[in-house]
């Protein structure tokens, strides 16, 4: 298929673009990249010739410009957004205008045979209780303005039709945008930096999903386009359904394997995110699809990527946006 992925340049769209690269399909990405990360040419393959991702630097709020590259393409992924709560409320005016109206802008100028995928987050499940399972019925009660935005912007595309809505999970794992803002990837990174892992809130719950079972859902969906009923999906590690604290005590048994007691430090204070839910991920697996990597295989693969990250950056590995280049 032609693809055309926005936010190419991102944490999952520069995993993304590759899986579909070497599975076969063509791929246009968009990217105004924000974060001055570079768009560095994606090339898959030894052959003749070789499939190379076609990237372009464009805002994805200008959907003038992206109508020449949507009449090539059979496939849309949006994946561009401003992401994370925190993120959201330091710009809510560009939030907005990103998550929720370029979306909606978009999903006017396609036709209907056009497939839609689009990621959105189960942090729309917001304060619900973590002794209860969140399904694809469960209601979305935001509780911040990014999944107020990522929820908005998931019903203009459902009521087009010919699409899928993933609900993803906290995602976690490397990528050539490295984002430590996760919290599995932040836990890593503060426990090789500091030596310890705070947690607050230890006993909210969360549910997981490493950034490649993303990737291979979504080429997963269109091997099986046909077949998969339209409509949302929770995306997540059944086996990844823990607390913050449970989480911790994990990512510290993988950073210090011999010696990790009391490494997990109890934060003082009241933690401002509220979100308490685990999440059932059965729907999905009952069409075909189960994510499989679990800590074991992504915190390693992190604690790779710092090492690297710090033979690299040095004494400037903590300054003013060195992960935004990583």
């Amino acid at each position: 298929m032609k693809v055309l992925v926005t936010g190419s340049a991102g944490y999952i769209g520069s995993v993304l673009c590759r899986e579909l690269l070497r599975r076969g399909h063509s791929v246009i990405g968009v990217d105004n990249l924000h974060w001055g990360q570079p768009a560095q040419p994606i090339r898959i393959g030894g052959g003749s010739p070789p499939r190379i991702l076609e990237h372009y630097r464009i805002d994805a709020r200008r959907i003038e410009d992206l109508k020449r590259w949507v009449r090539k393409c059979d496939v849309i992924i949006p994946l561009a957004a401003i992401v994370g709560a925190p993120a959201c409320d330091a710009n809510p005016v560009l939030a907005e205008r990103v998550n929720f109206w370029a979306v909606s802008n978009l999903m006017e100028v396609l036709s209907p045979h056009h497939a839609v995928i689009i990621p959105n987050t189960n942090s729309g499940y917001g304060t619900r209780s973590g002794d209860i399972f969140c399904t694809e019925e469960t209601p979305l009660e935001p509780v911040s303005l990014y999944g107020r935005t990522k929820a908005d912007a998931e019903k203009v595309v459902l009521q087009r039709g010919n699409s899928v809505s993933l609900r993803l999970a906290t995602v976690f794992g490397p990528s050539p945008r490295m984002r430590f803002d996760l919290l599995v990837n932040t836990m890593v990174l503060e426990a090789m930096l500091s030596g310890k892992i705070t947690v607050f809130g230890p006993q909210m719950r969360r549910n997981f999903i490493h950034v490649i079972d993303v990737a291979e859902c979504i080429c997963w969906l269109l091997d099986n386009w046909d077949v998969v009923p339209m409509g949302v999906y929770n995306l997540g590690n059944d086996d990844l359904n823990m607390t913050k604290l449970e989480l911790a005590e994990a990512v510290a048994g993988y950073v210090w394997p011999l010696h990790y007691d009391n490494r997990v430090v109890i934060g003082q204070g009241e933690d401002p995110d509220k979100r308490d839910y685990i999440v059932s991920n059965e729907k999905l697996r009952t069409a075909g699809f189960q994510a499989c990597r679990g800590l074991g295989s992504g915190v390693p693969e992190i604690i790779d990527k710092v090492l690297k990250m710090k033979a690299e950056y040095g004494d400037k590995l903590l300054g003013p946006g060195w992960w935004r280049n990583a």
